[in-house]
Formats: C-alpha cells, structure tokens, sequence
C-alpha cells in the first residue's frame, strides 16, 4: 500500500516515495547513507497509513533529523521550499532552479574539498548573495563568483582544482573510472558515494554481469565461471596443480574469469563512449588491462584504482559485517576461504603497481572517497589547463573591467547592480 501526501496548500495528491525524500535530506547537507537509512526509517513508520499530510511528513521527519543529524542539517530541511527559492540559478541550456547549497556542496567536494570545508564555503558564498540581494543569478557567474572566494578564502590549489572540474563538467567527455579490489575491500560503497558526489547515474558491477553470464553458459559449459573469483582455480584443468604454489593457482583462476568477463565489461565502457557518459565500474574484475580495449582514439577519461585492507583483521572484521547486515552473502564462507581473499589482494596490489595504478588504503571510508576523487581530478588536470576566461566567459571580462581587481566580495554587488540594470535600461 502507497501512502498518499496531501499537500493542502498546493491541492496536490502524491505517493511518498523513499527516492524523493533522500533526494531532500541530500539537498539539505545530509550524507547519503544517512539520507537513505532515514528515508526507509520513515516509510516503515507510514506502511500502514493511507494518507499523510505534507506537514505532518516534515515533522516526522524534522523529529528524527534532531536526533540523528547537525544542526545545519536540520535548519536547512526545515526551511520552507519558498525560502530555498530565493535566489535562482539560470544555466546555460535556459534552465532555472532554485540555488542549493547542498548541491553546491557536493559540486566543491567533486573537486576535491572535504565535506566540511565545502559546506563553509558554500554558506560564505550563499550568505554574500542574500546580503547583497541577489536574487538571480547564472552558472556562468555563480561559478566565477565561486573559483574567486576559493582562490581568495582557501588556496590557489583548491580554486585551480574547481577549475578543472568545472571545465570538464562543460566538454561533455565521458569518465570511465575503473574501481577494483577484492571481496570486502569496500568498493561498491565507495563506487556509490563517489557516483553520488560527481553526479554520476551509471554504476556497473561486475559481479553483476559475472551472473549475468553464468545465466547464458551453464556450468557444466564454463565451470570456472560459476566460482568465486578467489576459489576460480579449483575449476581449472590443471595437470600439476600439488606442484603449484596456492598464490599462483588463485591468480590464474583469477585471470580465467577476467578473461571471459572482458567482452561484457568491454562493451559496457564502449557504450559510454559512444554515448558520451560518465561511468563507474566497479569489482574484483575490474582489471587495469581493461581501459588498453577503449579505443585510442576516443575522449574518454579514463581512471582506475584500486581499493586494498592491507590489515587482515580488518578486513576479516568487514566480511564478518557483511554476514551480518546482509546474510544471504554468507560471511562464514567467505571466513573459511580468507586465505586465498587475502592472496587473491596481494595479487590484485601486485598487478595494480605493474600497471602503475594507484592503490588506496580503505581504512577510513571518508578519506578512500576523498582519495578517489582526488585521483580523479589528478587525470582530469592533465586534460583541462582552461583559463577562467575559457571556462566562465565573457563575465570574466566584465568583472575585470575595473581599474583595480575585485575581492570576490566586492563582485557579488556589482554583479547584481549590473542586472538590475540589464532589467531596467531607462
């Protein structure tokens, strides 16, 4: 049963949908796994309700907000949807929306700012803007505006890194970022935070096309494929296996799957270049020979890290976790065999340094994501060395042409002085 928000000041009838309110407590500054286990926390409360009204929705949510988010967090969410419409962001395609400074957050943090820093930025920015009674504003301007309080409020380094990610954001090239570790070295929730915060909407796991295929060739056909990528090599044909050292046998079953899941992964990054989209693809097979089959001749970005637990007790701690929160991936399997987990790692580090591809250490969540991203806008700089002119136009060369240059203080009035007067010419 769907529960139906009334909203009497709009006379609008509504389902509540989980998507819609984690979208909200996103905008409102809340991560996404908080938004998220939120949302559920209150469509298990309306299961049995047939109808709701759009206030009584925001105090339950408001209640639990108190408990569980910053007070930042819980003023933003409270505010009324006229308030947050304040000011008005035009973009280029002529598009209008309301200026959100969670958005804006999550845009300074692609670029490679901590989380808290890029909130206080973006406050500093958004507070300028309503003292000095901007009510509308464009990209164009709103992203100068930006690259110049970072240049003067932060660091030179942070503003080029804006820079670089905003001229990217332009060239509609495609990203292809390759994410690969072994089994619970945390790349799938670091694929889906990272995908979150550069606004990326297709994630690939290969895991998932793995099953895929062992839906088309029975096991019997390819016994290999229907293993566990660390317990591949007892399916090989191996003559000598007693002989074999356990390290060497896990890498080649290891690299029998990698093989046959080339063709999949393959013509999933094809896809995105020929459609020009950003895409994430994450898992154990997500091999560095991989991005070698994106044509050379394409514009895609192209990116790969791998994740590592380089303690074995921490990693043995998170296979543990997962049985618990998810039981059907049976953590004790997965215990019995850390063995070969652990060799099949040395060997995904060994391989990553021979294609000279960064490992992060995914000790701390917060820090691996920022090290991504950070990664990230490393291969976007070797691409993008745009001037501010180039990437924000010809407000650049309006702001710039007073006799002494200008705080980006300064610039939010004069900005605003210039539009009103493009409104009323007489």
């Amino acid at each position: 049963m769907k529960t139906i928000v009334i909203n009497e000041l709009e006379n609008t009838r509504v389902p509540f949908l989980r998507g819609i309110l984690t979208r909200s407590l996103l905008d409102a500054g809340l991560p996404f796994e908080e938004s998220f286990e939120l949302a559920s926390v209150i469509r298990e409360e309306l299961s049995e309700m047939p109808e709701i009204t759009s206030d009584e929705l925001r105090q339950r949510v408001s209640v639990l907000l108190e408990a569980s988010a910053d007070e930042g967090a819980q003023d933003q969410y409270r505010l009324p949807t006229a308030a947050l419409a304040r000011i008005q962001v035009n973009s280029l395609s002529g598009t209008v929306s309301a200026f959100s400074r969670g958005r804006h957050a999550r845009y300074l943090q692609s670029s490679g700012m901590k989380a808290e820093r890029a909130e206080q930025t973006t406050a500093l920015i958004y507070d300028q803007l309503l003292a000095s009674g901007v009510s509308s504003v464009t990209t164009c301007q709103l992203g100068y505006m930006t690259y110049l309080c970072l240049q003067q409020e932060v660091s030179k380094k942070a503003a080029k890194r804006y820079l670089v990610w905003s001229e990217f954001r332009r060239s509609a090239r495609p990203l292809l970022l390759l994410i690969c570790g072994t089994v619970g070295s945390g790349k799938s929730t670091i694929a889906t935070e990272v995908a979150h915060l550069l606004e990326i909407v297709r994630i690939q796991s290969t895991d998932m096309l793995r099953e895929v295929m062992r839906m088309m060739m029975p096991r019997k056909l390819i016994h290999v494929l229907h293993s566990s990528s660390f317990n591949a090599w007892k399916s090989l044909p191996i003559q000598d296996m007693k002989n074999r050292e356990k390290d060497q046998l896990v890498a080649e079953g290891y690299r029998s799957q990698v093989d046959l899941l080339s063709v999949p992964c393959e013509a999933v990054l094809q896809r995105a270049v020929e459609e020009s989209v950003p895409i994430i693809l994450e898992g154990v097979h997500a091999h560095p020979d991989l991005l070698n089959r994106v044509p050379e001749d394409s514009d895609a970005i192209l990116v790969h890290v791998t994740l590592a637990v380089l303690k074995s007790r921490t990693l043995k701690s998170r296979l543990r976790g997962r049985g618990v929160e998810v039981p059907q991936r049976r953590a004790k399997r997965y215990l019995n065999k850390f063995d070969s987990i652990w060799s099949l790692q040395s060997f995904l580090l060994t391989e990553a340094d021979r294609c000279d591809v960064p490992i992060i250490t995914n000790d701390d969540k917060e820090k691996a994501i920022l090290q991504v991203i950070h990664q990230v806008n490393y291969e976007l700089a070797k691409h993008f060395k745009g001037s501010p002119e180039m990437v924000f136009g010809e407000i650049v060369d309006e702001m710039n042409k007073s006799a002494e240059p200008l705080s980006w203080h300064e610039i939010v009035p004069v900005m605003s002085h210039r539009l009103q007067s493009a409104r009323n010419p007489d």
